[in-house]
Order: C-alpha cells, then sequence, then structure tokens
C-alpha cells in the first residue's frame, strides 16, 4: 500500500463553526461530525478534523494546493469578509498575495487563529520569487 496522508487534528474553540468556517472559504463539503470531531473532507481526501479545546490554543499551519479558478474564489470571499490576508507567513505584508514558484499564494486565519495558506503552484515547482 502507498503512503498517504490521512488527516489531522485542529484545536478549537468551536469545532463546528471553525469546520463550517473552512468548508466554506474554501469551497469544500458541508463538515460531517465523526465523534469528536466536525470533519473537512479535501478533493484528495485528506481530512481535517476539528476538535474543541479548552485553554489556549497553539496556532498551526495549514497549506492547499488549488488551481486558479479556485484560488480566485477563495480570494472574493475573504475580501467579501473583510479578513486580513497576507503574502508571507511571517505576516508582514498585509493585504499582498505572492508569486512564488511562478503561481499566487496568500496567507489568512481561520477562527482559532491557525494561519491557512492557498497556493496555486506547489512549493519547488518553478523557482523562488521573494
Amino acid at each position: 500500500m502507498a503512503i498517504e496522508f490521512n488527516h489531522t487534528i485542529l484545536s478549537a474553540r468551536d469545532s463546528r463553526a471553525s469546520a463550517e468556517f473552512l468548508a466554506e472559504m474554501l469551497g469544500l463539503s458541508e463538515p460531517r461530525r465523526w465523534g469528536p470531531f466536525y470533519m473537512v473532507r479535501t478533493d484528495n481526501d485528506a481530512n481535517l478534523d476539528y476538535m474543541d479545546s479548552q485553554g489556549e490554543l497553539a496556532p498551526q499551519h495549514y497549506a492547499f494546493l488549488v488551481g486558479d479558478a479556485e484560488f480566485d474564489a477563495i480570494f472574493d470571499r475573504i475580501r467579501e469578509r473583510k479578513l486580513t490576508y497576507w503574502a508571507d507567513p511571517a505576516r508582514r505584508k498585509p493585504g499582498e498575495i505572492n508569486d512564488h514558484d511562478r503561481g499566487r499564494g496568500l496567507y489568512f486565519e481561520d477562527l482559532n487563529g491557525h494561519l491557512l495558506e492557498i497556493i496555486t503552484r506547489p512549493y519547488g515547482s518553478g523557482g523562488w520569487n521573494p
């Protein structure tokens, strides 16, 4: 059997709202409930499982490879919601997108402060454009 990434667990203050936010922003199917999780499935069958957590949350980073049309749709939703976005993970370039690997990319936060990234080209596929 090939080795494939299957799922990860994201801590959330409100797992349902967080999963719904991610699914809506990325244009994915409605989250499913399974045990203590609200699961968002990507088009390559990987799950992001939101779980309610108490106390302080440690922000994580999650990157999604998307097509140009999907990027445009997600970017439109980010702007419609007036969400802050950045061209870089250090959040030094607000309101900008990057063009790494001859593609487009940006970062924005989910409801829990997790840093979400959308890119149209895999890193290393077309050269570095700092």
